[in-house]
């Protein structure tokens, strides 16, 4: 189910995350940005069922069920207790790239993390911020972990 289309009339920063440091730090900066310009955070995980995998797979195992959770681990570490109501997280089944490139129709902008965690470990995920960067409809900004933050008056000038 695409849900990002519920969404894409109203002002909107996206923001993909994936649990890693750096997707944290941009899911921060984008509730910053958010609060700050009085607009929708839409917090995008995306999943894919492995293409070959030759480990065992239990029928109880779901890759939908792990994005949802990352989703809400990730939203707790940024909120803390209860989520603002202008978040809207959104968990899309998809290539990561494509979905967070798709979701920027109409948006803002889209925030990134430079390097994400994939499917499984060793996978280079760089290539879906460049990705973004290169074919996104909106501004992107691709935040590095540990990246210093920017005081919401001065993210209200930058955008106006």
């Amino acid at each position: 189910m695409d849900t990002t289309q519920t969404h894409q009339d109203s002002p909107r920063i996206v923001v993909g995350v994936d649990g890693s440091a750096s997707s944290i730090d941009a899911l921060r900066r984008g509730a910053r940005m958010a609060e700050a310009l009085g607009v929708r955070l839409e917090a995008i995980t995306v999943w894919q069922y492995p293409l070959e995998f030759g480990g065992y797979v239990t029928s109880e195992w779901s890759p939908e069920t792990d994005a949802r959770s990352v989703l809400d681990e990730s939203a707790q570490e940024v909120f803390g207790g209860t989520p603002p109501d202008w978040l809207v997280p959104v968990v899309c089944e998809g290539s990561t790239a494509q979905v967070l490139i798709d979701a920027s129709k109409g948006a803002e902008m889209l925030i990134v993390g430079s390097r994400g965690h994939g499917g499984f470990v060793g996978l280079l995920l760089g290539s879906v911020s460049s990705r973004c960067a290169e074919y996104a409809h909106c501004p992107v900004l691709v935040v590095h972990s540990g990246d210093r933050e920017v005081a919401p008056a001065a993210v209200a000038e930058a955008v106006a």
